[in-house]
């Protein structure tokens, strides 16, 4: 199997998250997607090899394919269009790194649900509601919703992000951003998901996050559709009322769920057996939606 990077090591001014490494360049920053993977807010010790790869190419496909709705913070995906100094660490960032726009972050993350699971599923058992947003009666896990709902969270440095209602996410950054936000994420989603079904997976949920450039302008940041972000399910094996099949990490998850973890830090490494499965539905997920071998 091949090997992970679970830290790159760049001279440059670097923020580490919990699986990309984030280099300021001055006037743009570079993005490294490590094989880190995270689970319940904890970095797990073992690594998933070519994660890093399939997050940026998968992102980088989608990217190309949303940029009618709206802008995104790429200025260059190959490694010999970055500049002379980070040109010279080629080894460690070939296939997972991206030259970005710097922006202000907006601080919430913006998803949209158009299918019962979740923390989603876990509100409606108590209340009927999602995000305080009132679904119908009698919806069992999984279930697709009438129509995909935005779904806010706040941003947090640290810890678990939280659901928060659409009046909040005004409250906080204005009615008309609040709004931009809102509509963008139903609206990407809606032609992910379409592009989604048309190669054999469900787009469940997913996330995005947005910046403001100097100007003002909103574009997407980060990345955008992959496995660490969405849910992508098995259309084919697609029933409401249980657990789905998935592409995604919800494999990492309930592997966790079934061991004596109690899920705070340190977090237990994971079993051969487990690394390998995620790492297979991960390259599945991309080889589905790209239509092309890994």
């Amino acid at each position: 199997m091949p090997d992970v990077l679970l830290e790159s090591r760049l001279p440059f001014p670097c923020r580490r998250g919990k699986v990309r490494d984030v280099y300021d360049l001055d006037e743009a920053l570079l993005i490294v997607a490590t094989d880190r993977i995270s689970a319940f807010d904890c970095v797990l010790p073992t690594g998933i090899p070519d994660k890093g790869r399939v997050l940026t190419r998968l992102s980088n496909w989608w990217f190309a394919r949303t940029g009618g709705i709206i802008a995104n913070h790429l200025i260059a995906t190959d490694v010999t269009d970055f500049p002379r100094a980070a040109r010279s660490f080629a080894d460690q960032l070939i296939g997972r790194s991206v030259l970005v726009k710097k922006t202000r972050v907006i601080p919430i993350e913006c998803v949209a649900r158009g299918y019962l699971a979740g923390s989603g599923w876990k509100e409606y058992q108590q209340s009927g509601t999602v995000c305080g947003q009132k679904l119908p009666r009698g919806l069992k896990q999984c279930a697709k919703l009438p129509a995909p709902i935005f779904t806010p969270a706040n941003k947090a440095e640290t810890g678990h992000d939280e659901n928060i209602s659409f009046e909040e996410t005004a409250r906080r950054i204005g009615e008309p951003l609040a709004a931009k936000l809102r509509n963008t994420t139903i609206a990407l989603y809606d032609q992910a998901a379409k592009t989604a079904a048309e190669r054999g997976i469900l787009l469940a949920d997913t996330k995005f996050e947005f910046g403001q450039l100097p100007g003002g302008e909103v574009i997407l940041i980060d990345e955008i559709l992959t496995p660490d972000s969405s849910r992508f399910w098995n259309a084919a094996d697609y029933a409401p009322g249980r657990d789905q099949q998935s592409f995604d990490k919800q494999f990492v998850r309930d592997y966790l769920e079934r061991s004596s973890w109690n899920k705070s830090p340190p977090a237990p490494p994971l079993p051969d057996d487990v690394v390998a499965g995620t790492r297979d539905r991960y390259v599945k997920a991309f080889e589905c939606l790209t239509q092309s071998k890994w």
